[in-house]
């Protein structure tokens, strides 16, 4: 055991981050996610989420669906995005061998919980180039403001 000490260099921290790299390799085959804010691998559609000092940005990357089957909705602090992705056309009377299938296809539910300073009176969505942009404007409570002395 006490050689096993030996092939560590004294800068063990190249060391750890092969044995980090080693873990995400392994749990990346059951569907988990390392990272801290990440949703499950596979999960559709992928989202970015961040904030301003007037608003809450959420895009979803929606490539290949209709923007009139999204449906954006706000209940209780949370703001659903939901719809349907259809599957690839496939040639009707062809033979097909398929050796890769990881298009996402069928029915979707993306929930984010929003921040208590959200306006859920105050939203705004958008749609282009596949993306669907929804923007939580904050209430005007939560910002920042002078007050002047007198």
């Amino acid at each position: 055991m006490k050689g096993s000490f030996k092939r560590f260099s004294s800068d063990v921290f190249p060391d750890f981050e092969w044995l980090q790299e080693q873990m995400d390799a392994a749990v990346r085959n059951f569907g988990v996610s390392s990272g801290i804010r990440a949703g499950a691998r596979g999960t559709f559609p992928p989202i970015n989420i961040g904030s301003t000092t007037d608003a809450i940005e959420v895009v979803a990357f929606v490539a290949g669906v209709d923007p009139q089957a999204l449906e954006v909705s706000i209940d209780k602090g949370l703001l659903i995005l939901s719809g349907e992705r259809p599957a690839a056309v496939a040639d009707a009377g062809a033979h097909k061998t398929v050796y890769a299938d990881e298009r996402f296809a069928g029915k979707f539910r993306r929930v984010v919980n929003l921040p208590d300073d959200a306006d859920p009176a105050r939203v705004e969505a958008k749609y282009a180039d596949g993306c669907l942009r929804v923007t939580v404007m904050k209430r005007e409570s939560s910002k920042p403001r002078l007050i002047k002395v007198q």
